[in-house]
């Protein structure tokens, strides 16, 4: 007797990893790839579709067949092979796609929701039936509706192609009616599908990644920002910085958006932050993204693994940040041929595994992680040979706040103390009693300008403050006349249960700056490693001093160091 053969779709060797279903990907890109080396960690065998022999997909999946993943036909042949169909590209047969799942084809995401994505108009189209907040868009075919819509929305004017867009390709800008003409020639005519948008005046770019599972549940990756070079995503920093209410938002309008789609996998939802702080939604990207790379390092489960473990059925993993702060940079060619190589090179300093470099092409991406953002955009600074460091750009990590400029003297000794360890911080004036809505708002608005620790005049300022932030307020004593600092020393008791304010000796500000950096320090291992050496120095300091009294005697040692004092 033998063995029946294995399933449609299935691999008949032994179960290694988490299934023995076969998931078949359209498209090789680096996506693919990534996507790739995430089944291999899971023990799922992959199967790809592209027409490059030598697509970065071809050298870590399982089989790849060499076919274009928009032929009808290929597709199909390619299906018989796969347990699971998804898609690296949207810009793929999503036809066939739906044929194939009348067959009994397993596709995720669906093919409804390739075809709704494929056509950015009917993308539009869909999520304002769903409520999701849009720029104002309409569909144009001639001149004169192109006037019209001009008319209405004003100008500058956003034109875009319906189809195969991406990376700034196929959207062009009208700045007046004058050049109406010429825009839609450059994009092929109205022939070829065009729509318009009222212009956006965004402050920032924001991109949110979602997973769906096969059950229809959803998590969602902390918000993110995407910098844009030329209209191709350049650098992403995670998380976003912007308050908590906004992220909330964007992460509502994604998971909503989603919702409104079929099938599972992991989706990137593109939005815009306008300066009214609404949340937009730009347009969706149904597979893994360029805004999700960072995930890889900073995240307990990377966009790939999750989007496998949707697709499969799996549970879906954790996606919140093992790492405070991230930032990804995008590799692109900045030149043609060779002269694009050795940029590159000069870069990532390792020849790279591709057979041609064009300009603008995505090349790769280096992801670093670490205790804030002011650390990892640093790494990049020094990575990319540039001195970007400006006291005026570098957001503060740290305020030392003082009530009048008469604290000066005192609390000079803190910014001295941070100054030393590197630590950019804000020295400033806020009275509560002057200027009481300056000292609300900028409580207020600490912990989304970055703040991560406060150092003030013990007053009755510094537990108002502590009353209206979560960032840690640490309390100075400061010396006076006639109670010598024991009035504001004695004033912490009274703080209530729940509004912590901490404290050091009358007038010692330097203690504050020190108890400062070991509060960053605690998340920070590089400046951890600056404070131990600190207080080695101290150690040291001691030692020889005991050294010299020893060898001196008490007489001379006075003598030579305390008389000059």
């Amino acid at each position: 007797m033998h063995p029946s053969p294995p399933p449609e779709g299935h691999s008949d060797q032994p179960v290694h990893g988490v299934t023995n279903t076969v998931v078949g990907v359209l498209g090789g890109g680096q996506l693919g790839k990534m996507l790739c080396q995430a089944a291999s960690q899971m023990g799922v065998r992959m199967a790809i579709l592209d027409p490059l022999e030598d697509c970065p997909a071809s050298s870590v999946c399982h089989e790849h067949v060499v076919g274009s993943f928009n032929d009808g036909a290929t597709v199909s042949e390619f299906a018989k092979r796969c347990g699971v169909l998804t898609v690296e590209i949207e810009h793929v047969d999503a036809v066939t796609l739906e044929k194939l799942e009348k067959q009994g084809i397993d596709c995720e995401p669906k093919a409804s929701t390739i075809m709704i994505i494929q056509d950015k108009y009917r993308q539009k189209t869909h999520f304002s039936k769903f409520g999701i907040p849009l720029p104002d868009f309409v569909e144009v075919d001639t001149l004169s509706s192109i006037e019209k819509a001009g008319e209405m929305f004003g100008y500058p004017l956003m034109v875009k192609s319906k189809r195969l867009a991406y990376d700034g390709r196929g959207n062009a800008v009208a700045h007046d009616k004058k050049e109406l003409s010429s825009v839609v020639a450059s994009l092929g005519g109205f022939e070829h599908g065009l729509y318009v948008e009222r212009w956006t005046s965004f402050v920032k770019e924001l991109s949110v990644i979602v997973a769906r599972s096969r059950d229809g549940s959803t998590v969602c990756y902390p918000v993110v920002e995407t910098i844009h070079k030329d209209n191709i995503c350049h650098v992403v920093e995670a998380p976003a910085e912007v308050p908590d209410k906004i992220k909330k938002l964007a992460t509502n309008v994604a998971e909503k958006a989603i919702k409104s789609l079929e099938g599972a996998g992991v989706f990137a939802v593109e939005l815009f932050l306008t300066q009214d702080n609404q949340v937009l939604l730009n347009e969706v990207a149904p597979r893994p993204h360029n805004s999700g790379h960072h995930t890889i390092e900073s995240c307990y489960t990377s966009q790939y693994e999750q989007h496998l473990r949707a697709i499969l059925g799996l549970p879906l993993g954790d996606p919140s940040m093992k790492a405070p702060a991230s930032i990804m940079y995008n590799i692109l060619g900045e030149d043609e041929g060779e002269a694009g190589f050795t940029q590159a090179h000069q870069l990532i300093e390792r020849a790279l595994d591709i057979s041609e470099i064009r300009k603008q092409r995505k090349m790769g991406h280096i992801t670093i992680v670490g205790p804030s953002k002011y650390s990892v955009k640093a790494r990049l600074d020094k990575l990319l040979q540039r001195d970007a460091y400006d006291p005026k750009k570098v957001k503060p990590r740290a305020a030392i706040i003082m009530g009048s400029d008469s604290d000066l003297p005192v609390m000079k000794d803190a910014a001295v103390v941070l100054k030393k360890f590197n630590i950019p911080f804000e020295l400033t004036i806020v009275s509560a009693h002057r200027t009481p809505e300056r000292m609300y708002h900028y409580a207020l608005s600490a912990k989304e300008r970055g703040l991560e620790v406060q150092v003030e005049r013990l007053t009755y300022q510094a537990r108002m403050v502590a009353s209206l932030t979560s960032v840690p307020v640490i309390g100075v004593p400061i010396m006076t006349s006639s109670l010598h600092g024991t009035d504001s020393l004695l004033s912490i008791v009274q703080m209530p249960k729940g509004i912590p304010v901490a404290t050091v000796a009358i007038g010692n500000a330097e203690n504050a700056g020190l108890l400062a950096v070991r509060m960053l320090a605690s998340r920070d291992p590089e400046l951890g490693d600056k404070a131990t050496e600190y207080q080695h120095d101290l150690r040291d300091m001691v030692l020889e001093k005991a050294k010299r009294l020893e060898e001196l005697g008490w007489e001379e040692y006075t003598e030579l160091y305390l008389k000059k004092h």
